[in-house]
């Protein structure tokens, strides 16, 4: 279908999808004489899932809309649209589902197939046939697209638009991802999808916990052994002293550093004021057992100063780390307005604790997409505040490989940046929708200036999906320097943090393999080779990718993991830091013929005549063994270990056991491991992954395979007990947990050494949304890997609301001004929960999920009030959530109407279109308000 653009006006909003100021050229430099091309920015891409059941859960309707905004070319023939997708266009397929979708396609003269010249990954090219008709300067297009499974949240939406002509330069084409929450058609994945989509309704349903009065221990996260306040406030200022006992000058210097980020002077005093007191005390025993709790500490704070006695120097810091949560809010504030208090009050108090875990883990993935050190070192510093102290480093994956090895230099020149090279030229070729950011050198020009311009004229704010990481916004290229590492290993061990890094072999190694490859197609130079080039066998991995495998059968793959291995040693030795264990990461290996093909396999006397479960074997045997010359212990995931039929015995070895997905038939994993006597990780999906989207909001980013997680989900989590969470499957379903799963034994709990969260990086495009993701649901790993009384589920509701509380009344509060020690900046964009609310009899109730947080309304979408309490609105009304550094959540709608063709509306009306909100700006307007600036405006 055809729909001319009638206006200069309406050109814009079809070319920059609404509210972006692009300047059109319709003269692009790149073509031919007598040929006329709109630029890239003269067009736009729409995407918007519109139709679940045309089949069940095979693939679904999507609809392109694709809009020339240019004044003189028409778009013809000749020309490639390129694009990433999670999820595969039908066309791609084999069998009916890939026939029905080829024959759509072709009756509106379309193509679309892989683009890159292995045919391997996500990236896809769309292109005209003979069919074509030219699409004309303001005519805008609806094009009907199959694609697999469902789409179900934005970020299932394609990404990263470009068009080529002629084989030219590709030009970054502006996109937006557009999924209305209030069509089932749209949201209801399959017919067993029974999970309701999150709106105001349901909120003020499930967020039932009231205002409560909060203790000192009911005020700390996570909670300690026994808190009790004093009567009064011990004063620090910049008169007070920090007086240590040797060895603890690092933790000296770290409070005193912290200290001076909220008060003046802080720490630097001569003793004239209160004294604090950092000391040791090995035989400390804090639950008074009889034995000494290692990382323990108490903490003691009266007239006279305050005291903090450490079982071990980590003990010492978490005191320090605790006495951090009691200054006041007020304080953080002022100093981050830049008016720190000459002085401030702590509560006299007495607080005693020790940890549940020695393990406490985050795992935090660059590969994907990378972040800066400084970044890391936030997360490092937040990890510390919270008392975590495994950093997991997801180093290298099939999209990039992330730290320079010395002698090695084609993993980061090569492997380390992405772009649409698709031969592979100079680097992996785009995915996920990302290259090299905003910048150049990926193949694709004219991207957008500046995250605000790609964002279609409004500047992120990262509280949910926002269009920019559609439209190039992520850290696809990038890499630490051996400098850049050190300093990063230096940075975590002053906070007690041991790294865990990770290389993830055989599959997961698209980067590493390639750039291997690279390397030999320059030199010639065999020696750390990844692949038989003569191997036949086919497989694809989860991700789409039929080329990320390291050959388990070639001398030269083990010359390469000892190279790495070896140079990450020495990086560590540089730092003074300790690698105690070195993660062999080992997931997800595509199968079932993964070197059957391979003539290495068969020549080589040590692997000719093994199956491939063998060869798996064989290869971690060799890959264990090469890690165990350079650490203590290793790790990987549970596939390294069992991947039915198989199971392998590895020597000081540690499982993360993490496809716990209720129903998949892998959820006594861990407990089986542990109860047979292999040490355990627990780093299960359904409760820890913190990069899953938050709920079932079509706004909320993430992914969702295996579960939506939120803070509830990490805080209710029973690492002794979890099946406790095996209440709903994924989609909504209620469930209960299967009596032939095995429990864990007594001796079996000995063997659970701690837990992890995960943060990958598919959809951490930005710094802001890697905080948004992991805040606030670290906060309630960081309370189930700490704290040792954790509630069973029948205390579990009542400890729910008092955490909700803590979050609201406190933390969040704190989080909003924290400083992280010896770093830039100034606060963490955590998640604002959006409230719920209802309309009655023309009263209007809300509530939020974490009481003491501000709710906000508006009746017209320009101006907002505070919410007293019930009040007289509606029937539409809008909500939101301010937080005290002044942010707010996304708008969360009461009574909205979904816009209707032919109806004619008043000036400031509010409607639903498409899953955004629009404010009439006109009266008695009946256009469609997406393609009407001049009649609607967007209320964001």
């Amino acid at each position: 279908m055809s729909i001319p653009i009638r206006s200069a006006a309406l050109r814009l909003l079809a070319a920059t999808a609404l509210t972006s100021s692009f300047v059109f050229t319709t003269a692009p430099a790149h073509a031919t004489p007598g040929a006329c091309h709109p630029h890239g920015r003269d067009l736009s891409v729409t995407f918007q899932p519109i139709d679940h059941t045309v089949t069940d859960a095979q693939y679904y309707l999507a609809r392109l809309t694709l809009a020339n905004g240019g004044g003189r070319c028409s778009l013809a023939g000749g020309w490639t649209l390129y694009f990433n997708s999670v999820r595969q266009p039908a066309a791609v397929l084999s069998g009916a589902a890939g026939d029905t979708a080829r024959a759509q396609l072709a009756a509106q003269g379309l193509a679309v197939a892989r683009a890159d010249r292995a045919q391997s990954g996500d990236l896809y090219a769309l292109t005209p046939t003979s069919g074509f008709a030219p699409l004309k300067p303001g005519e805008r297009r609806k094009i009907d697209m199959n694609f697999e499974l469902w789409a179900i949240q934005k970020t299932d939406a394609p990404a990263g638009w470009s068009i080529s002509f002629g084989g030219g330069a590709a030009e970054w084409v502006p996109a937006k991802a557009l999924l209305d929450p209030a069509d089932p058609k749209q949201t209801k994945a399959f017919s067993g999808d029974n999970r309701p989509v999150q709106t105001a309704a349901t909120r003020y349903a499930d967020d039932t916990a009231q205002k409560a009065n909060l203790s000192l221990q009911q005020r700390l996260v996570p909670q300690p052994l026994s808190a009790t306040a004093g009567r009064g406030t011990v004063t620090i200022s910049g008169r007070t002293a920090i007086r240590h006992s040797a060895g603890l000058s690092g933790e000296a210097g770290y409070l005193r550093s912290a200290l001076r980020d909220v008060v003046k002077g802080g720490g630097r005093g001569d003793g004239g004021g209160t004294v604090i007191r950092l000391s040791v005390d090995p035989k400390l025993d804090v639950d008074h057992d009889g034995k000494a709790d290692t990382e323990g500490y108490t903490l003691r704070a009266a007239a006279h100063g305050v005291d903090i006695v450490g079982k071990d120097a980590a003990g010492v810091l978490y005191g320090v780390q605790t006495l951090r949560q009691l200054i006041p809010v007020s304080a953080y504030a002022a100093a981050a307005r830049g008016a720190r208090p000459s002085q401030i009050a702590v509560p006299q108090a007495t607080i005693a604790d020790a940890p549940l875990f020695g393990y406490r883990g985050m795992g935090i993935d660059v590969a994907r997409h990378f972040e800066t050190r400084q970044t890391i070192e936030k997360f490092l510093d937040l990890m510390s505040y919270l008392k975590l102290n495994r950093l997991h480093f997801h180093l290298t994956d099939d999209e990039g490989w992330r730290l320079q090895i010395p002698g090695l230099p084609e993993l980061t020149g090569f492997g380390a940046h992405r772009g649409l090279d698709l031969d592979r030229n100079t680097q992996l070729h785009q995915a996920m929708g990302s290259g090299n950011d905003l910048g150049g050198g990926d193949g694709v020009t004219d991207k957008a200036r500046d995250a605000t311009e790609a964002n279609l004229g409004r500047r992120p704010a990262y509280q949910g999906f926002e269009q920019d990481t559609v439209n190039f916004v992520g850290k696809g290229s990038g890499y630490y320097t051996t400098a850049d590492f050190v300093d990063i290993l230096k940075y975590a061990n002053r906070r007690h943090i041991q790294v865990v890094p990770e290389f993830d072999f055989p599959a997961h190694a698209r980067a590493a393999v390639q750039s291997m490859e690279h390397r030999y197609q320059r030199t010639g130079d065999a020696t750390y080779r990844l692949l038989d080039p003569k191997d036949t066998s086919n497989h694809v991995s989860v991700q789409g990718y039929t080329d990320n495998l390291a050959n388990p059968c070639l001398p030269s793959t083990y010359a390469f993991l000892g190279k790495v291995a070896t140079e990450v040693k020495k990086l560590y030795a540089e730092a003074g830091a300790p690698l105690n264990t070195f993660n062999l990461g080992g997931d997800e290996p595509p199968g079932p013929n993964r070197w059957q093909g391979s003539p290495a396999c068969k020549s080589n006397p040590e692997t000719a005549g093994k199956d491939d479960a063998a060869l798996m074997n064989y290869f971690f045997t060799k890959w264990n063994r090469i890690a165990l010359t350079v650490a203590p212990t290793t790790a990987g995931w549970e596939d390294v270990v069992r991947d039915d039929p198989r199971t392998l015995n590895l020597d000081h070895f540690i499982a993360l056991p993490w496809q716990n997905v209720w129903g998949w038939g892998r959820e006594a994993w861990a407990y089986h491991f542990a109860n047979t006597g292999r040490q355990v990780i627990l780093a299960h999906a359904t409760n820890l992954y913190m990069d899953l989207a938050y709920n079932k909001d079509p706004d909320e980013p993430g992914y969702y395979w295996a579960n939506y997680v939120d803070e509830k989900s990490t805080f209710t989590y029973q690492p002794y007990d979890v099946y406790a969470s095996a209440t709903e499957d994924r989609w909504g379903n209620p469930i209960q947990p299967n009596p032939s799963w095995e429990r864990l034994t007594p001796e079996g709990r000995k063997n659970i050494l701690g837990m992890e969260a995960q943060l990958f990086a598919e959809n951490g495009k930005s710094e802001g949304l890697r905080e948004y993701q992991a805040f606030p649901k670290l906060l309630g790993v960081a309370e189930r890997a700490w704290n040792r009384r954790t509630p069973d589920t029948a205390q579990m509701p009542a400890a729910w609301d008092v955490f909700s509380n803590t979050l609201g009344q406190v933390t969040f509060p704190l989080l909003s001004f924290y400083k992280p020690v010896g770093l830039p900046g100034v606060g963490v964009n955590y998640r604002i929960p959006l409230p719920g609310g209802q309309v009655r009899n023309g009263m209007l109730t809300a509530n939020v999920r974490n009481p003491g947080m501000a709710i906000e309304y508006s009746t017209d979408g320009t101006s907002w009030r505070p919410y007293p309490g019930p009040v007289t609105a509606g029937p539409t009304v809008l909500l939101r959530t301010r937080a005290v550094d002044g942010r707010t959540s996304r708008i969360s709608p009461v009574g909205l109407t979904v816009w209707q063709t032919g109806t004619a509306y008043p000036a400031g009306a509010l409607v639903d279109h498409q899953g955004e909100i629009y404010r009439a700006t006109r009266a008695n307007t009946s256009a469609a308000p997406d393609t009407s600036p001049s009649s609607w405006a967007l209320v964001r």
